[in-house]
């Protein structure tokens, strides 16, 4: 079968493109070196402000979309430096915001490890067409990875077009009230033996799915009723925390080209790069479409799988994936569930290939009984786990 096979090569190339810059902040680790900045700033007069912002529009506008937004995102970031409460014009707000912003190339060093997925938008196509997203792991300065996109379309002849690329790239606005599924924070404090009166009061409070709003009420109520100073709690508190820090949503607005947009590091670990993303179109039992990537998250020590889940690459929810079986890199996620569980292959010794099934689509815990036995499905179990590559592709 494989003798008969032919690949022909197409003329689509993609190259990296050093002009492609974002905004990211460029904050000194010294408390002392910003306030000094920070006063320096203050001292321009108005009008030397406005000179300084005006020459900063011209060198940076064309290739920034909502440039002064993302100075006075900035700002928001060194406000706590200020040293009197002194109210601030927005000439003087902007300037500090981009004393602290520097530019940063997203595809500087590489653009590759591509992943695609039949598009949300099928609308407007011939018989036979198909309009696809293509995902892309971008390296910039620092060896730091982020995800880009493109779009094209694949015709009935198999004659593949490719979407323009825009010039230039936009980082998403981020939610500060996000969902969190409750499901997430019980397994990784049950995973962490951190089950305790504390957490339980937390958590009971709280619905299957809640804010962050919601979930702070809870914390402030608990810690009315509970000693906060034991050691367990203390862990505890922080797990909470870690997950609500790794577990994020953002956006883009409908006006932004899809190509145009990047998801870049957000989180702590995550810090030194999103990497290897691999998007697939997921039909659950309710015949309705979400896509979901499992990427590492690298914080340049550690490595952790975790999950990207959108139904419109508009809006985008990170998750963490929880579990011992969450180990090493290489997860990927079937299509659909087999036997009403999700379904991933994974490399969870670092050396094999494995068929991995879950209850949870954010839980993995392997079992024991589940290695031995190899290729059963082992319904009494959270989890399978099948060796061996060439058992699991057969």
């Amino acid at each position: 079968m494989w003798n008969n096979l032919k690949v022909n090569s197409t003329a689509i190339d993609f190259r990296p493109n050093i002009g492609r810059v974002l905004n990211r902040p460029f904050i000194p680790t010294d408390p002392g070196r910003v306030s000094r900045v920070i006063d320096r700033v203050l001292s321009f007069t108005e009008a030397e402000a406005e000179t300084q912002l005006a020459s900063l529009r011209t060198e940076f506008d064309e290739r920034h979309p909502n440039l002064e937004r993302s100075w006075l995102r900035q700002f928001e970031k060194v406000r706590a430096y200020l040293s009197n409460n002194e109210s601030l014009s927005e000439s003087q707000r902007l300037l500090i915001g981009a004393f602290f912003t520097g530019e940063y190339a997203t595809e500087s060093a590489a653009l590759f490890n591509p992943s695609i997925v039949p598009h949300p938008n099928q609308t407007d196509l011939g018989a036979g067409d198909l309009r696809f997203i293509l995902t892309l792991r971008a390296i910039g300065e620092g060896h730091i990875s982020s995800l880009e996109f493109r779009s094209g379309v694949i015709r009935k002849n198999h004659s593949i077009e490719l979407d323009e690329t825009s010039p230039l790239v936009t980082a998403p606005d981020i939610e500060h009230d996000p969902t969190f599924p409750k499901n997430i924070f019980l397994h990784k404090l049950r995973e962490k033996g951190l089950e305790n009166n504390w957490s339980r009061s937390v958590m009971n409070k709280l619905g299957v799915t809640f804010t962050r709003t919601e979930l702070d009420e809870s914390m402030q109520c608990a810690a009315h009723q509970t000693q906060l100073h034991t050691e367990d709690v203390k862990k505890a508190i922080e797990c909470v925390h870690c997950l609500v820090e790794s577990n994020y949503e953002v956006s883009f607005s409908p006006s932004i080209p899809l190509s145009q947009r990047v998801l870049s590091p957000l989180s702590l670990n995550e810090s030194n790069g999103i990497e290897d993303a691999r998007f697939v179109r997921f039909v659950d039992e309710d015949q309705i479409a979400t896509y979901y990537a499992t990427y590492t998250a690298y914080d340049g020590r550690i490595v952790l799988s975790q999950l990207i889940e959108t139904t419109d690459f508009l809006h985008f929810r990170i998750r963490t994936l929880n579990g011992p079986a969450v180990s090493n890199k290489g997860m990927a996620l079937f299509p659909r569930r087999i036997h009403e569980r999700y379904a991933m292959l994974s490399r969870y010794d670092d050396e094999n290939l494995y068929l991995m099934l879950s209850d949870y689509l954010h839980f993995r815990n392997p079992s024991r009984e589940g290695l031995n036995r190899m290729g059963n499905q082992v319904a009494s179990f959270s989890l399978t786990l099948v060796p061996k590559a060439s058992r699991v592709m057969r």
